[in-house]
Order: C-alpha cells, then structure tokens, then sequence
C-alpha cells in the first residue's frame, strides 16, 4: 500500500481506499505494468477487493489523467494502460493479445511527416504487432 499511496501523491492524486487499492497492484513492487481494465478488475478481485469494473476503470482514466500513466490503443477499440510513462515503443503480441515494452534504444524515427495547418504534433505512439511462427 505504500508505494501506490506515494504514487498517488507524487501526482497529487486524492488516495481513496479503491484508488490506494489499485495503485498498489500496478506499482506496489516496483515494477512496470501493462493492463487492460479487464486483467487489473480482476487482480484486484483476486485479492479481495471490492472493486466494479466501472471504477477500474474510471480510476484508470484518472490516472491517465493526472500523468500516472498512458492509455495505448490497440486496433482502435481495446485500450492497454501502461505505468511507464516515459516514451517508448510496444510490441503488441496477437496470439495472446499481450502488450509489452519493445527496445526504445533500437527505434529509429528519422523524419514525421509535417502536421497540417493549424495543428502540432503531441506524440507518437509506436506498436509493432507480432505473431508467433
């Protein structure tokens, strides 16, 4: 419970008892984590918790909100959540619809293409896809 309280904290981020709980499963070891609202619904379950998976994912967007976390959408509809927050690319593994940290250190992004008019590039977000031979 204390690393989630200091995560929360650090963001300023009010800690009610669901939100302590489920900052704790995402960081209480330290850890990155990559989670749907699904898969964190029903760790905290595991653990006892009395959760809904509405609050999941309300607390989720909070989270996003506060810059706990990043939301990554993957085929345009199902959203992962990652705890690392700095910029990085994601392998997504289709067989098993898993998302996980790709090397940063060997994507090269030589050029973007220039914004249109009236609008500024705010990020890029890079997931390779992967199938299993």
């Amino acid at each position: 419970m204390k690393n989630g309280t200091k995560w929360l904290a650090s963001a300023d981020v009010r800690p009610t008892r669901q939100r302590v709980a489920l900052a704790s499963l995402l960081v209480g070891d330290g850890m990155d984590r990559h989670v749907t609202a699904e898969s964190l619904f029903d760790d905290a379950r595991g653990v006892g918790e009395s959760v809904s998976l509405a609050t999941v994912y309300n607390t989720l967007r909070a989270f996003c909100d506060a810059g706990l976390m990043q939301e990554i959408t993957v085929d345009g509809s199902k959203s992962y959540f990652d705890t690392n927050i700095s910029d990085h690319p994601h392998f997504f593994w289709e067989d098993d619809r898993v998302l996980t940290d790709a090397p940063a250190e060997q994507l090269k992004i030589v050029q973007l293409p220039e914004a249109p008019a009236g609008a500024e590039i705010s990020k890029v977000d890079v997931v390779v896809r992967l199938r299993r031979k």
